[in-house]
């Protein structure tokens, strides 16, 4: 029983413990079994982080929960960006690699999932068309600015000017605000979830009990706790990481995939939990909302950091990364624009994943 209760408490459990760890090994190159145990509190801390930072947005409630939800991830995802970046293998282009593997994640692996749960089971998957392609324009032209845009600039490589980078930035923060106050505020009911028959059903259960002061004080720490060690584990992982990838034959690049991953693990879970449920458009704003965050908030905090920090940000995609990009936007709005989708867009989607896992492992 009592092991029972540790296991339900995990999350408020392992923080601490990760802090300890920290605490332990800061300043050295763990290697071994030392390594992977670090790897272990490290991924931990980042799905304890999400938890936090969740029970947190529940509290406080839209839109500024959604936001303190999204500035948390936001701060996951960038500390391990700038951590591993400090590492004696500099990788200019890890941001831009980070950045596309969430957006090849929420767009087609949360979407496929979610898709292929709810299709399996209903036949077709009922959404909102409106809501959905909002949040889709959002997110390719946030991908384009950010991603497309470098590679054809007068500025060599690719790379944006500090003027055209500042412009991205606040473009894309901007976009991102715009998102969150229409979600919220203005065309709230464009997001709510609908039935299998294309009915509006009560979103109340989706949010689950509200948070008590207490659980929500307790949050606030663990949150803080998971954020510092998060930032710090990565740092001390660095070169753990570095060297297992070379151990497997991967490329370096292929840290930005891990790090989207192991960041967008509670959403993709959420999601399908959410699509088995009959609520798929739940599924698709934690999809594409997740995407809009990841570079509305990413790329402007990455812009400030990259004026005091040495290595450039290279954010221009790769022509097949452009392909695929081009590729996931188009079967995307095919999906997107009828409001219905089939077991068959959910399986090109996910074929799209894994042809991006794939090549990201084998270029």
């Amino acid at each position: 029983m009592r092991f029972r209760s540790a296991v339900d408490r995990w999350h408020t459990l392992l923080p601490p413990l990760a802090l300890i760890a920290l605490a332990l090994t800061w300043g050295s190159s763990p290697a071994g079994v030392l390594a992977a145990l670090l790897g272990v509190l490290l991924a931990g801390s980042v799905l304890a982080g999400v938890h936090h930072a969740e029970v947190i947005a529940a509290r406080v409630g839209d839109p500024f929960g959604s936001i303190i939800l999204a500035i948390a991830v936001t701060i996951i995802e960038v500390g391990l960006i700038v951590m591993t970046m400090s590492g004696p293998k500099a990788q200019p282009t890890l941001a831009r690699d980070t950045v596309f593997a969430a957006v090849m994640i929420t767009l087609n692996l949360i979407v496929g999932v979610s898709l292929l749960v709810n299709a399996g089971r209903s036949g077709e998957a009922r959404f909102r068309s409106k809501g959905s392609g909002g949040m889709l324009a959002a997110v390719m032209t946030l991908a384009t600015v950010t991603m497309v845009l470098p590679n054809f600039t007068a500025n060599p490589g690719p790379t944006y000017t500090p003027a055209q980078l500042g412009f991205a930035a606040v473009a894309s923060l901007a976009l991102y605000v715009l998102f969150v106050l229409t979600q919220t505020k203005s065309h709230r009911d464009y997001f709510l979830p609908v039935d299998s028959s294309g009915q509006q059903v009560d979103a109340g259960d989706d949010h689950g009990h509200r948070p008590t002061d207490r659980e929500t004080l307790v949050s606030v720490g663990m949150l803080v706790a998971s954020l510092v060690a998060v930032v710090g584990l990565a740092k001390v992982e660095t070169h753990a990481i570095e060297d297992g990838l070379a151990a497997l034959g991967l490329p370096a690049s292929f840290v930005g995939v891990v790090i989207a991953l192991l960041v967008l693990a509670p959403e993709t879970l959420a999601a399908g939990r959410a699509a088995a449920r009959d609520r798929v458009q739940t599924s698709f704003n934690l999809a594409y909302g997740s995407a809009v965050a990841s570079i509305g908030l990413t790329i402007p905090v990455l812009a400030v950091v990259s004026t005091v920090y040495p290595t450039p940000l290279h954010l221009g995609l790769e022509p097949i990364h452009l392909a695929l990009l081009a590729l996931t936007c188009l079967v995307s709005i095919l999906t997107v624009v009828p409001g219905r989708a089939s077991r068959l867009q959910a399986g090109v989607h996910l074929v799209i994943f894994a042809a991006y896992v794939f090549l990201a492992a084998s270029p």
